[in-house]
Order: structure tokens, then sequence, then C-alpha cells
């Protein structure tokens, strides 16, 4: 049996987290393996309710999703997060508590997150409509040592998706399967980065 990770997903809200999410869930479940999503929206309603959006509850949350995937990694489960975690300390802190874990970039640059918000929340936190919005009215932290970065404003879905399961095969974590979906170079340039963080 494969032995359980956690995929953690952080990016600005509108970033493709979700979707991402739930595209490699799929694709891990095609290939026999128990997966859980945990998405930070769905977190909030159910977990977390009654928490607001300030720094310390937003760590609260955070720790949450990370204690869940951290019981979810020990049983064989692999657990995907995703959620913002705007906070470099918090994402180190569940790096540390679970050990197997990948974190996943999806980085996207203001204008086109503000396209694609259905809401227009964006508009409405750089108008000084909505307090703590992160990116604009409160921090984001870039993870500096991702395993993977994907460029959502510039690449497509399956691109992006390609790259999370190269990179997850490459580090053992999942099996490899014949029909690759990513080239050579593509490939070259994955194990680059693994090196780089002293994976390989």
């Amino acid at each position: 049996m494969a032995k359980g990770f956690t995929l953690w997903f952080t990016g600005l809200s509108a970033s493709g987290k979700s979707t991402l999410a739930e595209r490699v869930r799929d694709i891990l479940l095609e290939r026999g393996m128990n997966v859980e999503v945990l998405d930070g929206d769905v977190v909030r309603q159910n977990l977390s309710k009654g928490l607001g959006f300030s720094k310390e509850d937003r760590d609260i949350n955070i720790r949450r999703i990370g204690f869940v995937c951290n019981l979810l990694t020990r049983n064989d489960v692999v657990a995907i997060g995703a959620a913002i975690s705007p906070y470099k300390a918090i994402r180190d802190e569940n790096r540390r508590l679970i050990g197997r874990f990948v974190v996943v970039y999806c980085k996207c640059d203001l204008d086109t997150l503000k396209e694609r918000d259905p809401k227009g929340l964006y508009e409405k936190a750089l108008q000084g409509e909505i307090k703590n919005f992160t990116g604009v009215s409160d921090p984001y932290e870039p993870p500096e040592n991702a395993e993977v970065v994907v460029d959502t404003a510039k690449e497509d879905i399956e691109a992006s998706v390609q790259k999370i399961i190269a990179t997850l095969e490459q580090m053992s974590y999942i099996p490899a399967t014949d029909g690759r979906g990513y080239s050579e170079e593509e490939e070259e340039s994955i194990k680059q980065r693994l090196r780089d963080l002293g994976y390989i």
C-alpha cells in the first residue's frame, strides 16, 4: 500500500487552488490511492465555524487543517489541503508536524485574479470596503521553497496538473505510469528543482 502524504496548495483567492486540488484528486483516485481534499472554504463552514479573519483566527484555521491532514497522512491517505494559508510560519509548522509534506504554490498576478473574481471581492478590497483581505490589505507570504510552483495566469490547468503529478512521481510519493503527460525537458526542470531543494 502506498504511504500517505500531504499535498498543500497555497495561493491567493481565485488563484486556482481548489480547481487543481480536485483535478489531482481525481487522477490519484484513478490510480487506486485513498485521497481526501480539505478545502479552506469548506473547513471554515464546518471545522472552523465562528472564526474570523484576524491573524490569530487564520492561524487557528490553518493549524486545524494541518492537524486533520496529519491524521490522514499517518493512516496512509493522501491529504490534499487547499487554503490561502498566507503565513509562512504556520505552513512551516504544518510541514514539521506532518513530515511527508509537498507544497504547491499557485502563483497568479493581481490583474488575473481580479478578472476571475465573480464576487468582485478584490475590487471591494482595493476600494477599502473589505478589511484584512489577503493580497490587498493583509499580507501574503509566498513560499520560498515550494516543491511545485504553478503560474496559473500563464499555464493551463492541464499543464499545472502534469507538473504536480510529475513532481510526486519523481519524489516516489506516487507510482509512475507509462503514459507520461510531460516532456523530457519538463521532467529535467522538475528534477533540477528537487535537487535544489535537496530531495535528490
